[in-house]
């Protein structure tokens, strides 16, 4: 009588090997130092970039960011207008005295207000980051195609022809890609599993 074969292992869970000490454990995932997603460049491009991947695999992440962090300390609409962008990544944990528009984060975040999902030479984005004004992207012309895909990780802005540049003004004024001092990364995760009704996928 022959027995059956072993189940395939399950593979370990990669995320992005980038400025961001973690230890994960299942689905939790803790962010070993506060993240500066304000300070700009290169550290906060791959911070965005290692949350939208955590995301992407729906992980729950215990995050913080740094009292100091210019993105939590700055005006109101500075602060509003960057956590309405970033609203769809792991939201950060409270800070004592924090502005309301982190509690406003942590109450309206959800897995799947923003997302992409890849078809041959084409990608389509799903925005339901302000559910008043839920947008559909298909993303096909070539150029701007490879841009985006280039810019899912973290990319110095300067290293773009000038035609990946104007692909990241356009992803920018779409709210699907953050420049930050020099740098840009797309903002929407790859969609892994049905979060929402079929109808909005």
């Amino acid at each position: 009588m022959s027995t059956l074969p072993a189940p395939p292992a399950r593979m370990a869970l990669s995320l992005p090997a980038l400025h961001v000490p973690y230890r994960i454990d299942g689905r939790l995932v803790m962010v070993d130092e506060p993240l500066r997603l304000g300070a700009g460049g290169q550290r906060a491009a791959a911070a965005a970039q290692f949350l939208r991947e955590c995301q992407s695999h729906d992980l729950v992440v215990h995050w913080t960011p740094a009292t100091d962090d210019p993105l939590f300390t700055g005006s109101t609409n500075e602060v509003s207008a960057t956590a309405g962008l970033l609203r769809h990544l792991p939201a950060p944990g409270p800070l004592p005295g924090e502005p309301p528009e982190l509690a406003v984060w942590r109450d309206r975040h959800a897995y799947g207000q923003l997302y992409h999902r890849r078809g041959p030479d084409f990608v389509t984005v799903m925005d339901r980051r302000e559910p008043s004004a839920a947008a559909r992207f298909t993303i096909e012309h070539p150029d701007l195609l490879a841009t985006f895909l280039t810019v899912l990780d973290a990319t110095p802005v300067a290293c773009l022809s000038t035609t990946g540049r104007e692909a990241v003004d356009l992803l920018t004024t779409e709210r699907l890609a953050w420049v930050t001092d020099g740098w840009v990364v797309a903002l929407p995760p790859r969609i892994r599993r049905w979060p929402v009704p079929c109808t909005d996928i």
